[in-house]
């Protein structure tokens, strides 16, 4: 069974709502942990967007991502 984490704190996103991993302030932040193992990913910043790289699930970036709304 494939568990899916929160990119923001780590936690398991289960049937809980995870209200305070999802507010204004966190739709605008790059992922910090990898969804898939919940490890910790090396983020860095740059003006033009961001890269997320989980030393098992490989890299992500903000040009990965879609935008929601």
């Amino acid at each position: 069974m494939n568990q899916v984490h929160c990119v923001h704190c780590g936690g398991l996103l289960s049937a809980s709502t995870h209200e305070q991993c999802r507010n204004p302030r966190t739709a605008l932040e790059p992922p910090r942990y990898c969804p898939q193992c919940a490890r910790r990913m090396v983020v860095q910043v740059t003006p033009t967007g961001w890269t997320a790289r989980c030393s098992r699930h490989g890299e992500t970036s903000s040009s990965d991502s879609v935008p929601t709304g």
